[in-house]
């Protein structure tokens, strides 16, 4: 596992794993994806760390990982994460994905925005219209008809969208009743809207910065087509910003600054 925050870290809205996932891709890259596919979130996915594990060399692995990335599986990037008391950091993500993705999905993704893949067509009998189907089996009189639990089935809905479970959707409908029940479904209908619960908060959205895969340099999705920058496409790669350098490189980067600085103060003295 990578130090906390890190490693991978899985694109949501997969479809369910199946044999064919990465048939389309070549025999090494395909045996790499599943590989990745079955690590669970944190696990770290670098290239040293990946050699250890698999028969392949850091360079055949780098090569690999850039082709998940062409062919949409993978990519890199950071990620603001906001803190309680108002503080925030970047983390760097390496974000998999068993179905393939294009650009414009990547693109939305960085900007909070998960599109689906296609809708499916709704269901005949939806989780809000069974629970209210179910209703008259433990209280008679709340017994509904097809057409009944069809046009209060959107009320029910709404309630699960604010965060309430079936339970606590029966309880509010089914407690502390009338006796008699002349009309189950008007009754039903003024519980739903009058108990409905608020709106959840809105989540916040994370900050999301793609990266070159070849040189590290941060972009806009749209400038990093298949997650390599134009400069890395056409032979000539930008330089690497100081922020981006691995700590270690900067450690050392300040050590020579500073024994420049006290050779200089050293020449003065004895000049």
């Amino acid at each position: 596992m990578a130090n906390p925050g890190y490693g991978k870290r899985s694109a949501p809205d997969q479809r369910p794993r199946t044999a064919q996932d990465f048939a389309d891709l070549p025999p090494r890259e395909a045996a790499i994806a599943a590989y990745l596919d079955r690590l669970p979130d944190g696990a770290d996915i670098s290239v040293k760390t990946l050699a250890k594990q698999l028969p392949y060399g850091q360079c055949a692995l780098r090569t690999a990982l850039n082709r998940l990335q062409q062919a949409g599986h993978l990519r890199r990037g950071r990620e603001r994460l906001d803190s309680d008391t108002g503080s925030s950091r970047w983390i760097t993500r390496t974000w998999f994905t068993r179905t393939a993705r294009n650009d414009d999905w990547w693109a939305a993704f960085t900007r909070g925005d998960v599109p689906k893949d296609s809708e499916p067509h709704p269901p005949t009998r939806t989780r809000a219209y069974i629970l209210l189907a179910a209703l008259g089996r433990g209280t008679p009189s709340l017994s509904l008809s097809a057409a009944d639990c069809a046009a209060l089935a959107p009320l029910v809905t709404e309630w699960f969208a604010r965060g309430a479970g079936e339970d606590a959707v029966r309880h509010a409908l089914t407690s502390g009743l009338p006796t008699p029940v002349h009309h189950p479904a008007a009754l039903l209908r003024r519980r739903l809207t009058d108990k409905l619960p608020p709106e959840l908060p809105l989540p916040q959205t994370p900050d999301r910065i793609l990266e070159c895969a070849e040189c590290g340099v941060p972009g806009r999705p749209e400038a990093l087509p298949g997650g390599v920058c134009r400069g890395c496409r056409d032979g000539y790669a930008p330089a690497r910003p100081a922020w981006l350098l691995p700590a270690p490189e900067i450690h050392a980067r300040a050590d020579e600054i500073r024994a420049a600085m006290s050779l200089k103060r050293e020449e003065r003295t004895y000049a």
